[in-house]
């Protein structure tokens, strides 16, 4: 649509063409003014564009910061799984011993029950025998000392055995008593360890899914950067296509005007040339007026030879055709109500009409006013400024379309050193416009000044003696 838009404003202003080069310049500064819109605009995008890749970018460095926080945590996930691993390995070896020392407990007890059934045996023997075992009996039974030796030693191996017995079985209770409390001591303990690491491991997974799910997000956000900076370069790209296309459009248009101007100033010099040409039939037919009358006065003056008479008349006509000549060069007067003052103020060095100043004759549309570099230029009458700027052989110049009683009239201002004004402002009649120079093609520092009845074209085809309109 905007490309449209574009392409429609450039062909209105070529259909246009043939209005004044005022009109030109201000459809070539609306398409200049529109391209540095397109750049402000390409500005603004460059700008959000690198913001948006500041952004990417410090995400991207938080979301490596989080990924290595997550490789720490898997680290030490690991490491508490190979911890848990090492213990559950312990509580399997302590369980193996528990159960060896829990078969060596069977084996002990059954140990201990065969002791117990032993000496309940004796104790029902002595409790049938009358309730206890007299060893003096059996030792005073003995037949001689010989059985008594026997007996004494067989009833003190009796005593001991009954003794042995009691303090094996006393040992071997106490013992597995210890066995049994320090295995399930050690695995009371293992057991809280691998509860402590199982909690420890529940924990780090809780935190590697807290890290994985804030991973999540900002991988989420560099997407949402992502597209927004492909957006603004997309945005981007098709300002440069609009920019470019404007480019080709102004330079199109800058031909288009320098076609225009080339093919005026062609006009200008034309007419230029006919006007010198028409200058010269003029002063040709002049010479030959002159020439004839040279004759004609001749003839008269032999004619006053023979008579008075006809001396007398000759001499009236002569007089009559030389008064004639300068009364058709004279100049109007000056109307005491001119609405245009003098421009500036200093030495009129030439005037409308034909001049030499080293090139041969010329014509030039206007009137020369010498002074210093500087002097102030003042505009002619109000009315609205139609160009300022650079004008050809003009240099700096000013150009003001002015109204008077209906009729339009142009002032131009030439070979300025400063200008004051621009394009479409409206003046006064005093109003200062710019300064005295030498600019374009000058000699020397003056004011070359014209007015056109109508609006100015280019050429000196409307163009008038100022003298007749703002006095000496």
């Amino acid at each position: 649509m905007r490309k449209q838009w574009l392409v429609t404003g450039l062909s209105s202003i070529l259909a246009f063409s043939i209005l004044m080069p005022t009109v030109n310049a201000d459809k070539l500064s609306e398409l200049e003014q529109e391209k540095q819109e397109i750049e402000q605009k390409q500005n603004d995008l460059n700008k959000g564009i690198n913001n948006k890749a500041n952004e990417i970018s410090k995400n991207q460095s938080a979301l490596e910061k989080i990924m290595e926080e997550i490789q720490s945590l898997d680290k030490q996930i690991q490491e508490t799984t190979s911890k848990v691993a090492v213990v559950e390995g312990e509580i399997e070896q302590t369980t193996a011993e528990i159960k060896d020392l829990k078969d060596s407990i069977a084996k002990l007890k059954k140990k201990i029950d065969e002791r117990t059934e032993l000496l309940k045996e004796r104790a029902r023997a002595i409790q049938m025998s009358g309730g206890s075992v007299d060893y003096i009996d059996v030792l005073l039974g003995a037949e001689d000392f010989v059985d008594f030796i026997d007996r004494f030693s067989a009833v003190n191996t009796l005593i001991e055995a009954d003794r042995e017995i009691m303090r094996t079985q006393e040992e071997d209770k106490e013992l597995l008593a210890n066995q049994k409390a320090q295995v399930e001591t050690k695995l009371a303990k293992q057991e809280e360890r691998r509860a402590e690491l199982e909690k420890l491991r529940n924990e780090l997974n809780g935190q590697k899914a807290e890290q994985d799910g804030l991973a999540k997000d900002l991988k989420a956000e560099q997407q949402r950067l992502a597209a927004e900076k492909s957006d603004l370069e997309q945005q981007r790209s098709e300002a440069l296509d609009v920019s470019a296309d404007l480019e080709k459009q102004i330079t199109k248009e800058q031909e288009r005007l320098a076609e225009v101007a080339r093919k005026a100033e062609e006009e200008r010099k034309r007419k230029l040339a006919q006007e010198r040409k028409a200058a010269a039939e003029q002063a040709a037919k002049k010479k030959a007026q002159a020439q004839k009358v040279q004759a004609q006065k001749a003839q008269e003056q032999k004619a006053e030879k023979s008579a008075e008479s006809v001396e007398s008349s000759s001499k009236s006509t002569e007089s009559a055709v030389l008064a004639s000549e300068p009364e058709a060069q004279a100049t109007p007067a000056v109307s005491s109500g001119s609405p245009f003052i003098r421009p500036t103020t200093g030495r009129v060095t030439s005037n409308f009409g034909w001049r030499d100043i080293g090139d041969g004759p010329e014509f030039t549309s206007g009137m020369d006013i010498a002074n210093g570099v500087g002097t102030a230029i003042t505009a002619a009458a109000d009315g609205y400024v139609s160009h300022a700027g650079v004008m050809g052989g003009l240099g700096n110049a000013v150009v003001i379309t002015h109204s008077v009683n209906g009729q339009t009239f142009t002032t131009v201002y030439g070979h300025m050193s400063a200008l004051n004004v621009s394009e479409g402002q409206k003046v006064t009649q005093g109003q200062r416009i710019g300064g005295m120079g030498s600019t374009g093609r000058s000699t020397g520092s003056h004011l070359h000044f014209e007015i056109h009845i109508g609006i100015w074209n280019g050429s000196s085809s409307n163009a008038v003696d100022p003298r007749n309109y703002i006095g000496s």
